[in-house]
């Protein structure tokens, strides 16, 4: 998973980098370069297209879809055979990919028959909403199953036990009777 999403940065860096190349490129390409780079952190974000900007269109999922089963399968993310599934589970990836709040997540997404199914982890209550909530706005989606799980980053755990270690150490060391405490 972790070569699949470094994968992707080199790809995308790659081609900003041949962007940034070009004259006639957007002006405003760093600034969505930075959006983009941050919003990798979710579990798998699509690029379908050269223009990394936006989401993959219709045409180029189906123009793709071999590819994104493939992608599906051997991630092990289920994305069934109705008509709009490859379509439902690459729109649905993007826009949870895109979206800012939703950084830190961890979300998988499996679609069967319309049914859009998201699992992994998220940091709060309010992201595992959010997410459902960007999974039933994608137009086509029947209904969503949201299995997420909510848990706490690593990292802010580790943050706040190294701060209550640090403040139990500075309570124990202000508490010494060997301080030169003018009252001593």
């Amino acid at each position: 998973m972790r070569s699949r999403i470094t994968g992707f940065i080199a790809v995308a860096a790659l081609a900003l980098l041949v962007a940034g190349c070009d004259n006639t490129a957007n002006s405003n390409a760093t600034a969505n370069h930075n959006a983009n780079a941050n919003a990798t952190a979710t579990a798998t974000p699509v690029v379908a297209n050269t223009n990394s900007n936006r989401a993959p269109t219709r045409a180029e999922t189906e123009a793709n879809k071999e590819r994104y089963n493939r992608e599906a399968k051997e991630s092990g993310r289920k994305v069934g055979t109705g008509t709009n599934d490859t379509w439902l589970w690459v729109k649905t990836r993007w826009d949870l990919a895109t979206a800012d709040d939703l950084r830190d997540s961890t979300i998988n997404v499996d679609v069967d028959n319309d049914v859009v199914t998201l699992s992994g982890t998220v940091a709060s209550a309010a992201q595992k909403t959010r997410a459902e909530a960007v999974a039933k706005s994608v137009e086509g989606v029947k209904s969503v199953r949201n299995e997420l799980k909510v848990q706490a980053s690593t990292t802010n755990a580790n943050t706040n036990a190294n701060a209550n270690h640090n403040a139990n150490r500075n309570a124990n060391a202000n508490a010494s009777p060997h301080r030169g405490n003018a009252n001593h």
